[in-house]
């Protein structure tokens, strides 16, 4: 006697929100990737791996968080795309757990951010410092301080110019050693000159000397703590839009893996 078949009529799961998942998880996952791969294209770079006691501060260091940014977005992007794709359950749940506790860290940080102010400053002073100490030694660091200072918030040191006497190389008394950076700045604490295309590096050497010729002013004398203050200030609602926006695609992207997850069992209940 033939078996009967049945043919189903309409797909499995809603393909709308299948294929939105899997979309948006895939830019995700792709975007993990790139980035994981130039953390760890940096590192090597570095020879990192070969040599461990470069690192001064793994927490600081730029190739490290783009590692740990790319290897967390790979993760949540893969659970998403795959999960969506293959209508794997198992994978859904992960990804909505992914997702959850990754909002739950952010409101926890924004909360404990807001209420201990006075505690991140001082981390943040004591990470820039790091940074100045170990300027020379870490390449990334370095490009990391100088578009801080030149691109970004338009500084020089924590609280002024005065805080590059924390390195060696700036410090004053490194004169008698023959550093000719001695009692300067980095040429990220330089101002853009008007007609000047390509900035000169040594544009701040000596310029903390007290018997500098030349203008000390084409300097920058705030320091990055009172710059980065003044730069939440001002853009206070564009952080706030930006970190609500960011939770509301984390709260719709679980939203979303509950539901086909929900699809998923009601199809399985109904054609078993």
């Amino acid at each position: 006697m033939p078996v009967k078949r049945y043919r189903r009529d309409q797909s499995e799961v809603s393909c709308c929100l299948k294929y939105v998942i899997f979309g948006f998880n895939v830019i995700f996952w792709l975007m993990g990737l790139s980035i994981l791969a130039i953390g760890v294209w940096a590192w090597t770079e570095k020879d990192t791996f070969n040599n461990l006691s470069r690192l001064t501060n793994i927490a600081l260091d730029p190739a490290f968080v783009l590692i740990v940014t790319g290897l967390i977005t790979f993760t949540i992007g893969f659970t998403g795309c795959v999960g969506a794709l293959r209508e794997n359950t198992c994978l859904l749940a992960c990804y909505a757990i992914f997702l959850a506790i990754l909002l739950l860290l952010e409101m926890t940080a924004g909360i404990l951010g807001f209420i201990f102010k006075d505690w991140i400053k001082s981390q943040a002073t004591s990470g820039f410092q790091a940074f100045i100490v170990h300027y020379r030694d870490d390449p990334d660091q370095q490009n990391l301080i100088d578009w801080i200072q030149e691109k970004w918030l338009e500084c020089c040191g924590i609280e002024g110019p005065k805080d590059w006497d924390r390195n060696v190389y700036f410090n004053c008394s490194s004169e008698v050693v023959g550093s000719r950076e001695a009692c300067g700045v980095p040429f990220s604490c330089c101002k853009q000159k008007a007609n000047e295309i390509i900035k000169n590096k040594q544009c701040g050497y000596d310029v903390r000397k007290t018997d500098y010729r030349l203008d000390s002013s084409h300097i920058y004398d705030k320091g990055c703590l009172q710059a980065g203050e003044e730069w939440l200030e001002r853009n206070l609602l564009f952080v706030a839009g930006v970190a609500v926006g960011v939770a509301f695609l984390q709260i719709l992207g679980i939203c979303f893996a509950q539901n086909l997850r929900a699809d998923i069992y009601a199809q399985k209940a109904k054609w078993n």
